[in-house]
């Protein structure tokens, strides 16, 4: 029986190869990963990689996210204070709102579009490409719970 080309490990098999990286099991399911968990922290891709590919280790799971985000697969993000995260939304332009209560990030297209849509006062010399820009707040639910009255006081 041969497989179709047009399975979903196909499309992840093109990327790596159009990447120059070697196809294995852990890459295939670490980039599904990110690509079903958007910012996702690395515990909860080990987890999930491990719904595919029981036996894999954590240092393959490091290793894959390392070699993703070399390639540009996969982007990875840190908001201050937080772990790191990863997506794979590469290749445009955009930005991120966190919520300051429960650390939900959302991504928010850029109105500027092209990279890089910020400029500081003094490039210091510097050949700007990337600016990054990330904006905290509290999301809807977080805004909702933070209205409902807390218990009475004693």
């Amino acid at each position: 029986m041969t497989q179709s080309h047009d399975t979903p490990h196909s499309d992840v098999e093109r990327a790596l190869r159009g990447a120059s990286l070697r196809v294995t099991a852990p890459r295939v399911a670490t980039l599904e990963a990110v690509g079903r968990h958007p910012h996702a922290d690395t515990e909860t891709i080990i987890r999930a990689v491990r719904e595919h590919v029981p036996t894999v280790s954590h240092q393959a799971v490091y290793d894959s996210l390392h070699a993703l985000t070399e390639a540009d697969l996969v982007r990875r993000i840190q908001p201050h204070g937080l772990v790191a995260r990863y997506e794979s939304r590469v290749g445009d332009n955009h930005h991120h709102l966190v919520c300051r209560s429960c650390d939900l990030i959302v991504d928010v297209a850029c109105v500027h579009g092209e990279a890089p849509c910020m400029a500081p006062a003094d490039p210091h010399g510097f050949a700007i490409d990337e600016a990054e820009l990330i904006f905290w707040g509290l999301c809807p639910d977080c805004q909702a719970q933070a209205s409902l009255p807390g218990p009475p006081a004693s």
